[in-house]
């Protein structure tokens, strides 16, 4: 389901910035869709990590087959022992089971985010390990719907942001930063429309 803020965003950044009028117009009925629960998100971007996405949707069927269900308590029963077979490196298997045992005890509490401003959740994401910036960022945009997240060390946003507005020339991130403030409090749509710029199908996680 599209966010109740995405038609509003849409009209804001279209009337103050003709590039984004144009891709409006251009992607005009699409928009995010939060797909899975937290737990399983986070669970298959660490599963995701540094593979193509073919392999990791190999790997991330395995790894279904093997805790049976995903959720925390599943992965905390499968151990190490049983996701050694479904393709996880040694070290993405610890992450998984880090996050898990983060959802399980508490530390992680979906419910507590909603009182959360976006760098609390940020934060409280990355001290799983496996888990940095760029992928809690995602986490927010794709899953939370968080509408104002702008990751400015994403190489698609950089690259889009290079050649709708500085004529392909490569910015300092300071520049960058600055580009991204003329499209708050919707950053995130903003970078969504972007995205599309370089890439016409929409980027699911």
């Amino acid at each position: 389901m599209t966010p109740s803020y995405w038609q509003q965003a849409a009209q804001e950044l279209a009337a103050a910035d003709e590039q984004m009028a144009e891709l409006v117009e251009r992607y005009l009925g699409l928009g995010l869709v939060s797909r899975g629960d937290p737990f399983g998100t986070l669970a298959r971007s660490i599963v995701g990590q540094q593979i193509s996405v073919k392999a990791a949707d190999a790997v991330w069927a395995r790894f279904v087959a093997a805790v049976g269900e995903v959720s925390p308590p599943a992965v905390l029963a499968a151990g190490e022992a049983g996701l050694a077979g479904c393709g996880l490196s040694r070290r993405k298997s610890e992450y998984v089971r880090d996050l898990a045992a983060h959802f399980a005890s508490g530390r992680l509490d979906p419910t507590a985010w909603l009182a959360m401003d976006d760098e609390a959740v940020i934060v409280a994401l990355t001290e799983v390990r496996g888990i940095g910036r760029w992928t809690a960022e995602m986490f927010l945009i794709f899953n939370q719907l968080r509408p104002d997240v702008f990751p400015l060390d994403d190489i698609g946003l950089q690259r889009a942001v290079h050649e709708r507005y500085f004529g392909g020339e490569k910015q300092p991130r300071k520049v960058l930063a600055a580009c991204g403030e003329r499209w708050r409090p919707w950053r995130s749509v903003a970078t969504w429309y972007l995205w599309r710029s370089l890439d016409p199908l929409p980027v699911e996680y």
